[in-house]
């Protein structure tokens, strides 16, 4: 599997969101849109159920770490799930498989991380841009980053336990440092 990146200009987040809507469909630039404001991996993310948010909080058991994780919904994330359960009242998941002929007369399933997958490698490839499904917890954690400078608050979000890892994660270089230390002039 090829290292993807955080998309660290917010113009080209809004691109990639446009151009999965075009080039995929409304729901994969959903996914990529509520995906930037969670910041889970694509596993928990497609795993979301409607009946995981209790008013404006989504709790779930994350499935690599088994830690519990009580996310507050931010005010796009809410809209993007309302719409969701709006145009889609009968579906389980906030991602639902609704294209699979296989789901017809079986359990509804979420939509799979890989279709997922090769619709954000493509528009990836299209912007020359290293995307994949885990751009979006990347990206999440480095627009954090970005504002507070915090590690460990964004270490705690991505409920990580190593400032190292989560640096390297989210794709704060030692160049990066370097002009942080070279900009900011007391």
């Amino acid at each position: 599997m090829a290292e993807v990146h955080a998309v660290k200009n917010k113009d080209t987040i809004l691109l990639i969101s446009h151009l999965l809507e075009m080039r995929h469909s409304k729901q994969m630039s959903l996914v990529w849109q509520l995906g930037i404001n969670l910041g889970l991996r694509i596993s928990d993310l497609l795993s979301i159920k409607f009946t995981d948010i209790k008013e404006d909080r989504l709790q779930l058991v994350e499935s690599k770490t088994a830690k519990q994780a009580s996310i507050l919904l931010n005010t796009k994330a809410l809209t993007l799930i309302q719409q969701l359960q709006t145009q889609y009242p009968s579906h389980e998941y906030i991602f639902q498989s609704y294209r699979s002929r296989l789901t017809r007369n079986k359990p509804p399933r979420p939509l799979s991380r890989r279709a997922v997958g090769l619709a954000f490698e493509s528009i990836g490839q299209e912007i020359k841009i290293a995307l994949g499904t885990h751009s979006m917890r990347k990206t999440r954690g480095y627009h954090l980053y970005q504002e507070t400078k915090d590690i460990g608050r964004v270490m705690k979000m991505l409920r990580h336990s190593s400032e190292v890892h989560t640096l390297k994660y989210i794709g704060i270089t030692q160049e990066d440092i370097d002009t942080d230390f070279k900009q900011l002039v007391l």
